[in-house]
């Protein structure tokens, strides 16, 4: 037994509670311990990766033929997960210490790491559900440390996710019922049967609702508009994204055997429609954060499809898009929470032209926006051109009952990545590109502690992107137990690519260097028609164009009813609660007649039951 696998769950665990209950006085306490444990569980995530496999097992009671024993153990995709989940925390501290975030937040930081390290180490489906309930209440109190509005968003959160926590541990029941265990690893059933399949839907839609997928996914894009855009790029944008993928891979995979088309069909399904309907609902977002968190949830689409795929390719490009959009999701979200600090505002209508006052913010959110949009050579668009190709193999070798439907996966994988790109050419011109508001001529870059975060994330989107067969090699295949070499094929040589690129760019820099020293310009004043120059009439916001989308006949209905949350299931459940609730208290209404009429009935009930026996 390796007692190592302890550390990196309880320390940040223990850590972290610890923090709570501390005064804010003390701030620089809580940074210097935050970032000492996160550092240390980081390395400690480092050396359990490197263990490749290590198993800690600790009796705790047995009562009858029940045995709750904490189980952890270290495996490839477990351990992969790890290392990059406390990096990513390690990052978000490093960009939060100059911050005005208290106890609370460094706290639930470190209750984050080790939640996560302990879903990710866990091999008992109870002890998972700990961990998992530790996670989702560390993310509504990091919500809360939000300005106005924060309190409904992490109320909204909490109650979205714990409905399907429960369904989660509905699931986990059932599946004990049927295979008479919660070890992980000691599971395997075919969904041949009613209760099967029962259980596979609710820990599936535990796993989605956990990713941000549709149809509960409007906690995120509520948390995104409120929340702290450090609190969005650790939990929704990379931690969350991690644990509910990792959650569906272990059901797909591990402990269930997908036999039933329809299981198939509905996860290819939920998939590719989380990729259009979110995508399209961010292209017409004008809050920074908002529009950021709707194409956190149609990334998640990618990750849905490519498992539902059943082919090497196209769940090797689901995982490895899952690590990929954690890094540049991450990074737009730090990017994003960079402007707001320096704007004081996230609206995209009163931002612009910050390209020259915050260079390695926009520097870091172009790279980022175009790997999200699947440009080569950076990393989105290696993991989304694994996913079609397992799309297209799914298609042609007929792996599930999902893949006579391929090219309408394949349509809407491949249209999303095109509105992603419009989107995020919005996004780069409405707040770097476009006429500076006259307010905002004394912004300047935010500090080094929270450029660096950025950078760092920035470079492994062009890493990950050119050198794709390093983290494919090194995570990926030996996560899914996948042989080198077998997952893609087709021919892409990104550093050729890479090289052809950079070519081109220069020769275009040259062009655009010769004609302009060719060529002698004239400046003169603007002429206005004879109106008042004025620089904030003249000023064309990036988001005037897009509007044009949400007027369009037939989709401006369901945009106007996207707005009015009439597809909000949380807002619909409210409202239903709310008309039993009335109905309730109509019924208790004090008369006696009423309640008399209830009695009558009530016993009219119970004597054709019995007529019924009889």
């Amino acid at each position: 037994m390796d007692k190592t696998l302890l550390i990196p769950v309880f320390l940040p665990l223990i850590a972290g509670f610890v923090l709570l209950f501390l005064p804010n006085k003390i701030k620089f306490l809580s940074r210097a311990l935050t970032l000492i444990i996160s550092g240390l569980v980081l390395a400690l995530a480092i050396r359990i990766f490197t263990l490749g496999q290590a198993d800690y097992a600790f009796p705790i009671l047995e009562i009858g033929g029940l045995k709750l024993d904490l189980l952890l153990s270290a495996k490839p995709l477990g351990s992969f997960i790890l290392m990059f989940a406390c990096g990513f925390g390690l990052l978000i501290t490093l960009y939060s210490l100059k911050s005005q975030a208290g106890n609370t937040f460094f706290g639930c930081v470190l209750l984050t790491i080790g939640g996560s390290a302990g879903i990710l180490l866990s091999n008992h489906l109870l002890f998972l559900l700990i961990f998992w309930e530790v996670v989702t209440v560390s993310l509504y109190l990091l919500i809360t440390t939000g300005g106005k509005g924060c309190n409904f968003a992490a109320t909204k959160s909490f109650a979205m996710i714990g409905a399907s926590d429960a369904a989660f541990l509905l699931g986990i029941l059932m599946v004990w019922s049927v295979s008479g265990t919660f070890v992980i690893s000691e599971i395997s059933m075919a969904t041949t049967s009613a209760i099967p399949i029962i259980a596979f839907l609710l820990l599936m839609l535990a796993a989605i609702t956990k990713a941000g997928a549709l149809p509960l996914h409007t906690w995120l894009p509520t948390s995104g508009e409120y929340a702290p855009a450090s609190v969005m790029a650790l939990l929704p944008a990379a931690i969350d994204k991690f644990l509910g993928i990792y959650l569906l891979i272990i059901i797909v995979r591990k402990m269930f055997v997908i036999e039933s088309a329809v299981l198939s069909i509905i996860l290819a399904a939920i998939g590719a429609a989380t990729i259009i309907i979110a995508v399209m609902i961010a292209m017409v977002q004008h809050n920074l954060k908002k529009l950021l968190s709707y194409h956190a949830i149609s990334q998640v689409g990618y990750m849905i499809l490519g498992i539902a795929t059943g082919t090497p390719v196209g769940i090797a490009g689901g995982i490895f898009h899952m690590l990929n959009n954690a890094i540049y999701k991450c990074c737009l979200f730090l990017c994003g929470g960079a402007v707001e600090e320096a704007a004081g505002t996230a609206e995209l209508d009163r931002l612009g032209g910050l390209g020259k006052k915050m260079s390695i913010t926009f520097t870091a959110c172009l790279i980022a926006a175009l790997s999200i949009s699947g440009i080569p050579p950076l990393n989105g668009f290696v993991s989304k051109w694994m996913i079609y190709q397992g799309v297209i193999q799914m298609g042609a070798e007929q792996t599930n009952g999902a893949a006579a439907l391929w090219p309408i996966w394949l349509t809407c994988a491949v249209f999303g990545s095109a509105l992603t790109l419009a989107s995020f050419v919005k996004l780069i011109h409405s707040i770097f590109l476009s006429r500076l508001p006259d307010e905002l001529k004394d912004v300047k870059e935010v500090s080094l502690l929270q450029t660096t975060p950025m950078v760092v994330l920035a470079l492994l989107c062009v890493f990950f992107g050119i050198f794709y067969h390093v983290p494919l090699k090194l995570f990926i295949y030996p996560a899914l137990n996948i042989e080198p070499g077998t997952a893609i094929f087709g021919t892409w040589d990104s550093v050729l690519a890479t090289a052809l690129i950079i070519l081109g760019v220069v020769l275009g820099l040259l062009i655009l260097l010769v004609g302009l020293l060719s060529r002698k310009v004239r400046t003169v004043p603007t002429w206005y028609c004879g109106e008042v120059q004025d620089n904030e009439a003249m000023r064309i916001p990036g988001t005037h164009f897009y509007k044009t989308v949400s007027s369009m006949g037939g989709l401006k209905q369901l945009y106007t009813g996207q707005e009015k949350g009439h597809f909000d299931l949380y807002n619909q459940s409210g409202k239903c609660g709310l008309a039993l609730t009335n109905f309730l208290r109509w019924l208790h209404s004090g008369l006696l007649p009423m309640y008399l009429t209830w009695v009558i009935l009530g016993l009219l009930v119970i004597l054709l039951i019995v007529c019924r026996i009889w």
